[in-house]
């Protein structure tokens, strides 16, 4: 039997295709090169490019062979394991819908992901499929289930009434279907994470994801001889885009199924990995691990994103970690990265400088009118370019609300160095309107992050009868520390202006979280809103 890559040496995928772009085909030119390479390393198990390929192109025959269509969705539910892999690229391959849910979301969100997206099967690990409540949910849904069995699960082999991946693939060709695909086909959809209101879809082409990883790819200089973290959830488009600039580069994986400070720092020294992608709080667990002491870590690069990072923290792991530390930056709806900060900057810009657009990316600032501000003049950060979204799932008006003047609207208040560099002023929806100024959240929040009792910061806006909004900070302590009302705000007047510092501290035992790890600025909010009486 020929495989996927001798077939395509043979002859092009189909007529009108010799020039196309689609996610799958990242895979299997890889696959070509380097087909003994490993792939992915999760525990034990070590994955090579040749056998994710041709699981790839297995899966992607059984989705077609049930009667699905190109174009047609296909829901995933599932954590990081090395088989959902397969079933992303064979969703790709099939000219398939994908439509990743948050792992993390209550079953209701889950569900009305499934429901909206319509969803002609979905894809569920065996963890999450067999909790109560989701397999009440995927039984009422009616689709029909196909189940990874994740290694090490507690739920017993065949169990569930659903076929497992593996039985779904058995027998199945290796071969990759032909199947059409236009650079400017739908290939996912992946829903916000609704803070506010219901998650949105946000619906992306091949082209807007391939371009996205190929951009990361050159920023990163990734090659063969890299290792790479997947501690981040693949349902997410940060760890989606990661695992594609990999694949590119034909490099490996080191996939997680969580964060586990000891077992990352075993598998960065045992597997030589040479680049991180991971949050704040991630590295910092890692610098004060009793571990990291005893390994030998290989790092050249390590990407953070989602948090600022505090300039006495980021200065220790330049020192201790890792010499090149870069912000990398995105939003589901312009697939990341669209900018990045400059390695060589790093010890002289910290906090919110995201740096300047990526290869792919244009990067401005706008104000309400729809013009572009020159240097210096805050506005709406907004972008372009070919890794922009199609739109909003069956949400026209948010589409053109979104794209108003030609340029993606973040939503992010910003302004644009003398030295062409994105600074990160506050969301518009928190910046604190309060005494006539306006107070960027963030400021204070990263102000608060460089107190040594402090774990994690917040600050919002609260009504308040003479200021407008009073500056408001919820702290949560770390470990074993007691930090005080008055030593708080002896702090801020320290580093910022009377109109900045918090006019009330809250201590909390833990944040209310979304399931993506952002804070309930919301929710706050309103737990708080009758706080200060009138005056």
């Amino acid at each position: 039997m020929t495989t996927s890559s001798e077939r395509m040496i043979e002859g092009v995928p189909g007529p009108g295709q010799i020039g196309r772009v689609a996610i799958g085909d990242v895979l299997r030119r890889t696959a070509r090169r380097h087909p003994d390479r490993v792939a992915i390393v999760e525990g034990d198990r070590r994955t090579t490019y040749r056998r994710l390929d041709d699981d790839a192109n297995r899966f992607a025959n059984y989705l077609l062979a049930q009667g699905l269509k190109p174009g047609d969705k296909v829901g995933c539910i599932c954590a990081n394991s090395t088989d959902f892999i397969p079933v992303i690229f064979g969703i790709h391959k099939a000219g398939l819908v994908w439509v990743p849910a948050n792992a993390m979301l209550g079953v209701d969100d889950i569900d009305y992901i499934m429901r909206h997206a319509e969803v002609g099967h979905v894809v569920a690990d065996d963890v999450l499929a067999a909790q109560p409540a989701m397999a009440e949910m995927l039984a009422k849904l009616g689709r029909p289930v196909t189940v990874i069995e994740v290694p090490g699960s507690p739920v017993p082999k065949g169990s569930l009434p659903y076929i497992s991946f593996g039985a779904a693939i058995e027998g199945r060709s290796a071969v990759e279907p032909e199947v059409a695909i236009d650079e400017r086909d739908l290939a996912l959809i992946m829903y916000t994470s609704g803070t506010t209101s219901r998650p949105k879809g946000v619906m992306h082409c091949h082209l807007a994801v391939v371009m996205a990883a190929m951009s990361n790819s050159i920023e990163w200089q990734i090659g063969r001889e890299d290792g790479v973290t997947g501690v981040l959830p693949l349902f997410h488009c940060a760890q989606h885009t990661v695992l594609l600039t990999t694949m590119m580069g034909g490099a490996k994986m080191h996939l997680m199924r969580g964060f586990d400070p000891a077992v990352m720092l075993e598998g960065l020294a045992a597997e030589g990995l040479t680049i991180m992608v991971g949050l704040p709080l991630m590295y910092r667990a890692l610098l004060e691990h009793p571990l990291r002491k005893e390994r030998s870590l290989h790092l050249r690069m390590c990407v953070y994103a989602m948090a600022p990072m505090p300039e006495p923290l980021m200065r220790r792991l330049l020192d201790e970690f890792c010499p090149d530390f870069r912000l990398s930056s995105g939003q589901t709806e312009m697939y990341p990265g669209t900018v990045m900060s400059r390695p060589e900057r790093a010890r002289l810009r910290f906090g919110n400088y995201w740096g300047e657009s990526c290869i792919v990316n244009d990067t401005a600032i706008m104000d309400d009118d729809g013009n572009l501000l020159p240097p210096g003049k805050p506005g709406e950060i907004v972008h372009r370019g070919p890794n922009a979204m199609l739109g909003y799932y069956k949400q026209p008006e948010a589409t053109a609300a979104a794209r108003l003047h030609g340029w993606h609207h973040t939503g992010d208040i910003g302004v644009i160095d003398e030295h062409g560099e994105l600074l990160f002023l506050d969301r518009k929806k928190d910046m604190i309107k309060s005494g006539g100024e306006n107070v960027p959240s963030i400021k204070i929040e990263e102000v608060l992050l460089g107190h040594p009792d402090v774990q994690n910061a917040v600050v919002v806006g609260i009504p308040h009868a003479r200021w407008g909004e009073a500056v408001t900070a919820f702290l949560v302590a770390k470990p074993g520390t007691e930090p005080t009302e008055d030593s708080i705000v002896e702090h801020c007047r320290r580093q910022l202006g009377g109109f900045e510092v918090p006019k009330l501290v809250v201590f909390l035992e833990e944040m209310p979280m979304t399931a993506t790890g952002k804070v309930r600025k919301t929710e706050l909010r309103s737990r708080y809103a009758g706080h200060f009486e009138p005056a």
